[in-house]
Formats: C-alpha cells, sequence, structure tokens
C-alpha cells in the first residue's frame, strides 16, 4: 500500500469521524490534536481504526502522539510500519 493511499483512507475517516463530513478535508501537515479535531478519545478511535483497517497491532513505544499528531505523521509511519511487516 502506498504513502498516498493510506493518507487518503486516515483523511476520509477523520473527515467522516470527526469532521462529520467527508468533503471537509484537513491539511497533511495540520496538528490534529493541537487544532483539537480529535482529542485523546479520537486517539483511541485512530488507534482502533488504523489496527482493523491495515492488520496491525502497536508495540506500546509506538503509541505516542507524533506519530498520530497529523495525516502526514500517521501516513508516514504507517506506511514504515507496513514496509517492515512485509520484508
Amino acid at each position: 500500500m502506498t504513502k498516498e493511499e493510506i493518507g487518503t483512507s486516515v483523511s476520509k475517516f477523520i473527515s467522516k469521524t470527526f469532521l462529520f463530513d467527508e468533503t471537509k478535508k484537513v491539511g497533511e501537515n495540520v496538528s490534529l490534536l493541537g487544532t483539537g479535531v480529535i482529542d485523546s478519545t479520537g486517539v483511541l478511535e485512530l488507534i482502533s481504526f488504523l489496527e482493523s483497517t491495515f492488520s496491525v497491532k502497536f508495540a506500546d513505544n509506538e503509541l505516542v502522539g507524533d506519530n498520530f499528531d497529523s495525516i502526514d505523521k500517521i501516513q508516514n509511519f504507517m506506511h514504515e510500519k507496513l514496509s517492515r511487516r512485509n520484508n
């Protein structure tokens, strides 16, 4: 799966779940936590979505805010994680 496909999937989930409108978009580098798009409960929903969508489990040391703070950071982190799994 490409970074772009991951980013599109995450972006759609965020728009639908947190903005309640799939046509609204959040910039790829916008801080999701800093702007209030998602809160601590939202991070849990996001992690659950990523685990179920991409069939992954996160280690405790991966569950840091920096990995989930923007669409760009999420897609880079997930692409790297999926690449490690496939190698």
